[in-house]
């Protein structure tokens, strides 16, 4: 399962702090997180096939996040990678605003998926199975395989450590720590949903 946690604007000596893992389809070919030849302003890792990348930040303080949506009946195929909305972000000087509500009337070339992007004023999460764009003001959240701050236990518990870390500097081993966190949860509080 795929987790991103973010605070924006939640501790005054950093705006963003991220932490995400990505937990699916390793066969599928993809770069580590490095400056992309063919695009240098960007930083992340990336996905060979379709060349998107599913977290990302620029040179000039952009961010972008996706994470697909979990759906056992959309057997589609053929449709565009959920990659490229992120580096379709960070690749262009759009405000998040705007990208965000592009992607809301495009939702449909996609499978489901959660985008986070930000430019150096606002943060703004989308989805194509969600209610719209929405601008997200300072605070922790959350998102995996289903719409953002679900509380799915994983999501929940790493909100909560993100929050306690940052009661004092970010550091960047208790991000890893916070992401290495492999309690199960009782079946009863796990998803209920035919994946």
């Amino acid at each position: 399962m795929c987790v991103i946690v973010v605070a924006w604007h939640a501790h005054a000596d950093y705006p963003l702090v991220v932490a995400a893992n990505r937990d699916e389809f390793h066969e599928r070919p993809s770069a580590a997180a490095q400056f992309w030849d063919d695009r240098p302003a960007i930083l992340g890792g990336r996905d060979l096939e379709c060349m998107g990348t599913w977290l990302g930040m620029t040179r000039a303080g952009r961010f972008a996040a996706v994470t697909n949506v979990r759906d056992g009946t959309d057997t589609r195929t053929g449709e565009r990678s959920r990659g490229l909305l992120a580096s379709g972000f960070l690749g262009n000087g759009t405000c998040a605003e705007e990208f965000a509500a592009r992607t809301a009337a495009e939702g449909n070339s996609y499978r489901g998926f959660n985008l986070l992007a930000a430019d150096s004023d606002e943060l703004w999460w989308v989805s194509n199975r969600g209610d719209g764009p929405r601008r997200l003001p300072p605070g922790v959240y959350g998102v995996s395989n289903h719409l953002l701050d679900t509380p799915w236990p994983k999501v929940v518990r790493a909100k909560a450590r993100l929050a306690e870390v940052l009661e004092v500097a970010p550091a960047i081993d208790t991000l890893f720590e916070l992401l290495a966190d492999d309690a199960r949860a009782p079946d009863p509080e796990l998803p209920d949903d035919p994946v």
